[in-house]
């Protein structure tokens, strides 16, 4: 348990340097931003270009990977939004930011660096192989839910699919992280290799992807912290650390993925949520507090949840 105790922790003490850069004074939040911006636009691309331009992957179908994560996924956002519009009487909308919440893991920003130190390459195999639909369906799944949701409240007919698909799509294909992707796989299939010198240059710059995303998260938690609704915080908290990592770890041994496979998804799964659920909730202009509430309560408990996570899957 030391062990893996010393893996994770480093993960969770670069967050708060960053949370304590920015709550010190020491750098405004804007650096922390500026910061998230390299490592979304430039940093974490390359990574995954460079781990699936050099992928082994023995032959393996991603589909079960897939339907092992995104069954957990479906199972943890659904019991989210019960326990919201059921537990506590909200409405529809506020049912869809607990579901997003609850089951939106920070796969780019905690997961990448987490399962590249605990699991090693063939976990960013996994990682990467998951991160390749992860934005695109939790995006999908989150717009057009929130849009029915108040077009149901609002008494109005929902907005044709196929222009939310479109424009989604249209967002998807400027996407630094797809675009990542995309080349990556060109470059596995046509089977080229980089110039040694423009290898060495994309290994250092994907080798800070970790660091850099970590501490830009910390400065960005400053913005976030705990904004009432501490009841469905609490409920989608332990949905989002414990549900979720448990559905996919059964799932994963029904479906008999490896064990690096498993270790990797699962490790992701139980990372705390992501900033996208404050993005949606921001979007629609409701939830804003039950979204930072659970990224700011999922974070600080986070090193304790993920150690013990990691532990029980022998990483």
């Amino acid at each position: 348990m030391s062990a893996i105790i010393l893996d994770v922790l480093p993960i969770f003490i670069l967050i708060l340097i960053g949370w304590v850069i920015v709550r010190s004074g020491l750098m405004a939040s804007n650096v922390g931003e500026a910061l998230s911006e390299f490592v979304f636009k430039i940093a974490v691309p390359l990574l995954l270009f460079r781990t699936i331009a050099e992928a082994d992957f023995h032959g393996a179908s991603p589909f079960r990977l897939w339907i092992v994560y995104f069954s957990g996924v479906a199972i943890t956002w659904a019991t989210g939004h019960i326990a919201a519009t059921r537990l506590f009487g909200r409405d529809e909308r506020i049912g869809v930011l607990a579901g997003v919440s609850s089951a939106f893991a920070n796969n780019i920003f905690i997961g990448l660096p987490l399962v590249e130190r605990t699991v090693g390459d063939e976990g960013l195999v996994a990682l990467s192989i998951l991160l390749a639909v992860h934005l695109p369906v939790m995006m999908v799944a989150g717009t057009v839910l929130m849009e029915h949701a108040e077009r149901k409240i609002a008494g109005k007919s929902d907005r044709s699919m196929v222009l939310v698909l479109r424009q989604i799509a249209v967002n998807l294909v400027r996407n630094p992280l797809v675009i990542g992707l995309a080349a990556g796989m060109a470059m596995h299939l046509s089977g080229l290799t980089m110039p040694v010198t423009l290898e060495t240059v994309v290994k250092q710059i994907a080798g800070i992807a970790g660091p850099a995303a970590l501490i830009s998260l910390g400065m960005a938690l400053e913005k976030y912290g705990i904004s009432g609704n501490l009841g469905i915080a609490s409920v989608t908290s332990s949905l989002k650390l414990l549900l979720l990592p448990g559905c996919v770890w059964a799932t994963s041994h029904l479906l008999g993925l490896s064990p690096e496979w498993t270790a990797a998804i699962v490790l992701t799964s139980s990372v705390p949520t992501g900033v996208n659920a404050w993005l949606i909730a921001n979007r629609f202009g409701v939830g804003h507090s039950i979204a930072a509430s659970t990224i700011t309560v999922t974070t600080a408990l986070g090193a304790i949840t993920v150690s013990l996570w990691a532990y029980f899957l022998g990483a």
